[in-house]
């Protein structure tokens, strides 16, 4: 028997003014898809960017339901957005920023589990890095190099 480490190198940009300027753009059209986010029960407003290597800059934000798992989170529904209407346009970066409406969201928020899952799909489809960066509503901004790099170990079509 033998352990195995694993670790993850993440960037921590102490504020978004920090950020490169092609980084702020991303995160304002996340933050622009955050506040029309339909959250009517969680009050969990989410906003996603996504630039292609086509240049389109495509957004989504969460889609809430009464029935709860019926829902969609902002990352599924960008980039499932991305790959009907531009399905051989790679994915560059991705923008997240989340946040309540019930009280001030300073921690950055990553992706959830299930949409690691789904941008790892396109990340091992396209066969190179998606860099992430996210963010509360305010505060420190983080960055990984990769989607392999936030879901180490990740579960892809070569298991199958």
């Amino acid at each position: 028997m033998k352990d195995i480490k694993i670790e993850s190198i993440l960037t921590v940009y102490e504020d978004y003014n920090e950020l490169p300027a092609a980084i702020v753009s991303l995160m304002d059209t996340a933050s622009k898809a955050r506040l029309k986010a339909y959250a009517p029960y969680s009050k969990f407003l989410v906003g996603a960017a996504i630039l292609l290597d086509n240049g389109e800059v495509i957004s989504g934000n969460n889609q809430e339901n009464a029935s709860y798992p019926s829902g969609l989170c902002a990352e599924r529904t960008a980039i499932y957005y991305a790959g009907a209407e531009y399905p051989d346009a790679k994915i560059v970066r991705m923008a997240l920023t989340a946040g309540s409406q019930k009280q001030p969201t300073t921690t950055p928020i990553p992706p959830c589990g299930a949409c690691r899952q789904a941008i790892s799909e396109y990340e091992v489809k396209q066969d190179s890095p998606i860099e992430i960066y996210f963010m509360g509503t305010s505060g420190k901004v983080v960055k990984s190099h990769s989607l392999a790099n936030l879901l180490p170990l990740g579960f892809d079509r070569s298991f199958l």
